[in-house]
C-alpha cells in the first residue's frame, strides 16, 4: 500500500493480516526472517511517500550521531539480528573486530538505564565501528524510524548541547504502524510480543543456544531485557479495539 494519504488504521489492518499469514505457517528459523522482510519492506516502500512534505533528510549510513540511543525492539528483530552476527562474526575476527565482545562490553554499560540515562551516559551503540553500522542490514525498526533533518543539530545533541533535533515525523509514525502491527500479530500467534533493550536482549539471545526454538514454543525467553515503561495492558486493548473494527 504506498498511498501519500496514507490511511493509518487501513495499513496497519492490512499489515497485521499479512504477518498473521506468515504466522500461520511453519515456524522455523526462517520466521524471524520472513516477517522483517515484509516488515522492512512496507516501512521501505511507503516512507519516502510518508515523508514528501518535509525537509530533506540529513542522515546517511555513516552518520553514528544518534547510535547512543536507547533501542527498543521486538523479538523477532532480536532474533534476526542474532542469526545475523552469528554468520558474520567468524569473518570480522579475522580483521580484528569483535562484535560479541563489544556487544558484552556495552551492554555491561547500559544495562538497566532509563531512556534519559541512556542520553546522559552518551555511550555508542556496540555495532558501530570506525563510524559505519556493521547491522545495517539487520537494524531494528526504531533505527530505520530514527531520521533527522539538521546533522548539526544531531551533532550538538550527541554532545550533550541541545537535547531538540528536527526530526521525521513521517519516518517515526511508519515505523510505529509496522512495529505495532507485528506486535498485535504476535500476540494473536501466542508469542513474545513485548518490546526489548536492543543490546541486552542481543546477548541473552547469543548467549541462549535455544533462543528462537524457546521464542517459537511461546517462552518470554528475553524477559530480562523487556522494557517495563512500555504499557502492554494499554497496547492490547489498542490492538483488540483496532481488530474489532476490522471485524
Amino acid at each position: 500500500m504506498t498511498d501519500t494519504a496514507l490511511d493509518a488504521r487501513g495499513f496497519y489492518q492490512m499489515l497485521q493480516q499479512a504477518f498473521a499469514r506468515q504466522l500461520r505457517g511453519p515456524r522455523g528459523p526462517a520466521l524471524p526472517g520472513a516477517l522483517l522482510n515484509l516488515g522492512f519492506e512496507s516501512f521501505t516502500r511507503n516512507v519516502e511517500a510518508q515523508c514528501e512534505d518535509e525537509p530533506p533528510l540529513a542522515c546517511d549510513r555513516g552518520c553514528a550521531a544518534c547510535c547512543s540511543l536507547r533501542v527498543a525492539a521486538s523479538a523477532p528483530e532480536v532474533l534476526l539480528a542474532a542469526q545475523f552476527l552469528r554468520a558474520v562474526q567468524p569473518g570480522l575476527r579475522q580483521r580484528g573486530i569483535d562484535l560479541l565482545g563489544r556487544l558484552r562490553e556495552v551492554e555491561a554499560k547500559v544495562r538497566g538505564l532509563s531512556e534519559p540515562q541512556r542520553v546522559a551516559l552518551r555511550q555508542g551503540c556496540a555495532f558501530v565501528v570506525q563510524g559505519v553500522c556493521v547491522i545495517y542490514a539487520v537494524r531494528p525498526l526504531a533505527c530505520r524510524g530514527h531520521a533527522s533533518h539538521d546533522a548539526r543539530a544531531c551533532a550538538q545533541a550527541a554532545a550533550g548541547r541541545v537535547e531538540q533535533v528536527p526530526y521525521s515525523v513521517g519516518h517515526q509514525r511508519l515505523r510505529s504502524l509496522v512495529q505495532n502491527a507485528l506486535q498485535a500479530a504476535l500476540r494473536e500467534a501466542g508469542l513474545a510480543w513485548g518490546l526489548y533493550e536492543f543490546h541486552q536482549a542481543l546477548r541473552i539471545a547469543l548467549e541462549h543456544e535455544d533462543a528462537l526454538c524457546a521464542w517459537l514454543a511461546g517462552e518470554e525467553v528475553l524477559l530480562a531485557a523487556k522494557l517495563p515503561e512500555l504499557p502492554e495492558a494499554e497496547l492490547a486493548q489498542a490492538y483488540d479495539a483496532l481488530q474489532g473494527a476490522r471485524n
